[in-house]
């Protein structure tokens, strides 16, 4: 026997002794095959040999990656997701010439022989035995679907895809061993059922089935013979035979494979002329991946969808878990997002925003009750284009890239209802002053805040003075008012009724116990908005917002269904709470800022909410059976709108009842539109006095949705909670401000 070669390793004679040594011998006798000595042919291989016994006898399939579909409440497709494009069907729901072309031009001997073919490695030994080295291969279909077992297994891992191809002695000698397995296990229908989804046919399209509709935009049970050989041609090198990039090659490829199949009596030589001398007929379906092409602009929702699936544990102990399961697909998903609804909020924004505006603006419906999110949508469409944006604005930081906006007098109503909690009257009466030095202290859950920096605060106008009753304070949202009510309350028990009905900031942050959270200037998104009021509407019960309501996942030909996170609701205020506030916010809507909010033809309260330098203006309202919130400002915070065009209307000021209001107005009325319009549980709340307020039916604050208490003037010292208008950025790299006492940091 020659001696080893210098550079070290077995020689070719002794690479192939190796390779069909007893334990080949010993497997190939168990399965038919009939493989002489063939060391004496010389095999130069590279790489090493696992013995052939040594080798785990179970091959398990893997559960191929296909694409996921989100689908609406009403079963209406909204994206499909995938990393890889595939769609498993199976063999009898392709066309019969599928596997005939696949067979003729692959491997025509596939019924003859087992999981090898004797021929086939004889005539690669050979050839490899000249080269000197593994230059042709003799690889049966069965050998090539173990090849993509082992190359799905490594999915998008490029040092496992690479060892799942190299070509080494080692890999062939696995390949053998399972495709015998496979061959005793599968037989050759359920073999060539398969391969054929597992396959690469090029252009992003995985198995058959996805094959057939990226390239011809038809079903693979409809493909003529024509279209079968041109995809069974794509099977040797996808790039290569790419009819889209190439379709000169591609056609010369196809003809090969009729003729292949002419051949091998698969079909006719009249049938393979015939089809010979058509066109290749593409009809070509781009690849439809990811939120960017959610219909109905339900990108935003889309993505939210997949947030939610990664990081909730119920689909998974670990992220790890959860991605893998999200990239395996396979996987359809229906949402609570109501087809009606969405339309509603998209023409609402796209009225009243234009994507090229300077501004933005993002709106949220949900449902009281059960927590279902409706509708989620943004003024400037999904997508990383001109006047586009991936960030969703209704969402936390957790669950997006924002971290919510000041919330402004919107927040007003949560003290609100923390002090009528407490026992304070709904005919409760402040001073209410122009402009008031906030009362120090105040008690907190813990050390009192104290007002060393004398910070005071004022209301929008001048003529805006007291004394005012709650519902009239609420109605023209009169700051002084609320300052003096949290004075009175203490912090402690907003914190409580903000907890109960899961407000935090957007960075996942508690809000700071501070007087100015009374006047919204911590920042807070859409949807947590939406979701609070909805517990008004519902009469103090408060639900987690869920936008998943049942996942089913093919896998191994069957579907089972996957739990989902399901909405919690819990008790945040008694119903006499809720009620009286559902009074006072239909007064805001009545009579007050947001008058041009309303809805005629049904019962319907709000807020308006405009921040500091009018940066931000909010509405946020709701009916009994839906709630939604509306911001409108820059992501970016730098824009004062002020002297500004929105959605081609000049604007001198924005207020929360002018922009925001009429979008939620109209968002409102399609959504509801045919739906029951239910009534709120009314309590009377006796005016008071008339004569006792100044400046009351003058000038803006005389509820025509300007004015009011909405824009917070100079907010300074320990009262804000840091930052530009005293509230957090939505930017995360802002810091907040921490200040005397832990309570804020001077108003910049």
């Amino acid at each position: 026997m020659p001696n080893k070669r210098s550079g070290g390793g077995l020689s070719s004679v002794q690479q192939a002794a190796k390779f069909l040594g007893v334990s080949v011998l010993a497997g190939a006798v168990m399965a038919g095959i009939a493989m002489p000595a063939a060391g004496a042919l010389g095999l130069a291989a590279k790489g090493s040999v696992q013995g052939f016994d040594d080798i785990p006898a179970n091959l398990k399939s893997p559960q191929l990656s296909q694409r996921t579909t989100i689908l609406d409440s009403q079963g209406g497709q909204i994206a499909t997701v995938y990393s890889r494009d595939r769609t498993v069907v199976d063999i009898k729901d392709m066309s019969p010439y599928m596997p005939k072309a696949l067979v003729a031009i692959e491997d025509s001997r596939f019924y003859e022989h087992g999981a090898i073919d004797l021929k086939g490695v004889l005539r690669a030994l050979n050839q490899n035995a000249q080269s000197g080295g593994v230059s042709q291969g003799a690889s049966t279909l069965t050998q090539q679907l173990v090849k993509n077992y082992f190359v799905e297994e490594a999915g998008d891992d490029p040092t496992k895809v690479a060892q799942a191809t190299q070509q080494t002695m080692g890999r062939k000698v696995r390949e053998l061993k399972y495709a015998i397995q496979l061959e005793e296990e599968l037989g050759k229908t359920k073999i060539l059922e398969n391969y054929l989804n597992i396959t690469f046919f090029g252009q992003q399209a995985y198995g058959i089935e996805a094959a057939s509709q990226r390239y011809f935009s038809k079903h693979a049970k409809d493909l003529a013979l024509q279209e079968a050989a041109m995809l069974a041609g794509l099977v040797q090198s996808p790039t290569r035979y790419d009819p889209v990039t190439n379709p000169v090659e591609a056609k010369k490829r196809r003809n090969v494979v009729l003729q292949r199949m002419a051949d091998v009596h698969a079909v006719s030589q009249a049938e393979a002329d015939k089809a010979k001398a058509t066109d290749l007929g593409l009809h070509v379906s781009r690849p439809k991946n990811g939120c960017i092409t959610a219909v109905r602009g339900a990108g935003f929702f889309c993505n939210y969808v997949e947030k939610v699936f990664l990081n909730d544990p119920v689909f998974g102990k670990t992220k790890a878990d959860r991605q893998k399961i999200w990239n395996q697909g396979g996987l359809t998903i229906r949402t609570t997002l109501d087809p009606q609804s969405q339309d509603s909020v998209q023409a609402s924004l796209k009225q009243h925003v234009n994507e090229t505006d300077s501004v933005e603006s993002a709106a949220t419906l949900v449902e009281p009750g059960s927590g279902k999110i409706l509708a989620m949508g943004q003024s400037k469409p999904y997508g990383s284009g001109k006047n586009e944006t991936e960030i969703n604005y209704s969402v936390d930081m957790k669950m997006g890239s924002s971290a919510g906006f000041p919330t402004g007098s919107t927040f007003k109503p949560f003290v609100a209802a923390a002090a009528i909690e407490q026992g304070i009257p709904a005919t409760k009466e402040y001073s209410s002053p122009y402009e008031i030095e906030v009362p120090s202290p105040i008690q907190t859950c813990g050390k009192p805040w104290t007002n060393d920096e004398h910070a005071k605060v004022p209301n929008e106008s001048k003529s805006e003075k007291g004394p005012y009753r709650l519902k009239e304070a609420m109605a023209k949202s009169v700051n002084t008012y609320f300052i003096q009510m949290i004075a009175e309350t203490g912090l402690c028990p907003v914190i409580h009724m903000t907890d109960a009905l899961h407000i935090v900031q957007g960075s996942g942050k508690q809000l700071p116990q501070v007087p100015a959270i009374s006047l919204g200037t911590s920042s807070v998104p859409p949807l947590t908005m939406a979701s609070a009021y909805a517990a008004f509407a519902s009469r103090g019960m408060y639900c987690t917002p869920i936008a998943i309501e049942s996942i089913t996942q093919k896998a191994d030909g069957r579907q089972k269904s996957l739990a989902v996170p399901k909405s919690t609701c819990s008790r945040a205020m008694s119903e006499t709470t809720a009620d009286t506030i559902n009074t006072l916010l239909s007064g805001v809507i009545d009579s007050g800022t947001g008058k041009q909010a309303g809805l005629g033809d049904r019962d319907n309260a709000g807020k308006t909410g405009t921040t500091d330098e009018r940066r931000n203006a909010w509405f946020v309202g709701y009916t009994p059976n839906l709630s939604g919130a509306v911001w409108v400002g820059s992501s970016t915070q730098q824009v004062k709108m002020e002297k500004i065009s929105i959605g081609g209307v000049w604007r001198e000021k924005v207020y929360g009842g002018e922009v925001p209001g009429p979008i939620w107005r109209d968002a409102m009325t399609g959504a509801l539109a045919g739906k029951d319009s239910p009534p709120f549980n009314h309590v009377d709340i006796p005016d008071g006095d008339k004569g006792k307020g100044k400046g009351k039916g003058k000038g803006k604050d005389k509820g025509d949705g300007k004015g009011g208490g909405d824009n917070h003037g100079g907010l300074i010292g320990g009262l804000t909670a840091g930052g530009t208008d005293g509230g957090a950025l939505p930017n995360p790299s802002v810091p907040q401000g921490t200040g005397r006492h832990g309570h804020g940091g001077r108003r910049g």
